[in-house]
């Protein structure tokens, strides 16, 4: 197998072609699996409480389940925070090195070292 190096951010950084590619199939994997599981673990905890036909365990699945919801929100947006954030300290026109990189990583979009 012969590897690869790619570059991002103009050239400052030469990297495996395998990290990136690693690193956004994980974040894609994360904004497919993430909700996927929030159904099948909102389905079971609600499920469960409406089986038991008590008022107190329907209203403790619940808040379960709202607690597991704000919990994959927070875990689905982690890229579009750091997005905004790297927006913040580096805006797209001054800075193409972040940018570059950041783009790389998690689009798997470099340039051939």
């Amino acid at each position: 197998m012969f590897i690869l190096d790619v570059t991002c951010g103009g050239g400052t950084l030469v990297m495996d072609e395998m990290i990136p590619s690693l690193v956004s199939t994980a974040i894609d994997l994360i904004k497919i699996v993430v909700p996927i599981l929030l159904v099948v673990f909102g389905m079971l905890d609600l499920g469960k409480a409406v089986m038991a036909q008590k008022e107190d365990e329907i209203k403790k699945g619940q808040q379960t389940f709202v607690k597991r919801l704000i919990a994959a929100v927070i875990v689905f947006l982690v890229v579009f925070v750091v997005e905004i954030a790297i927006g913040l300290v580096a805006p797209r026109d001054s800075n193409e090195n972040v940018w570059g990189c950041f783009n790389c990583l998690v689009n798997n979009e470099c340039d051939p070292a």
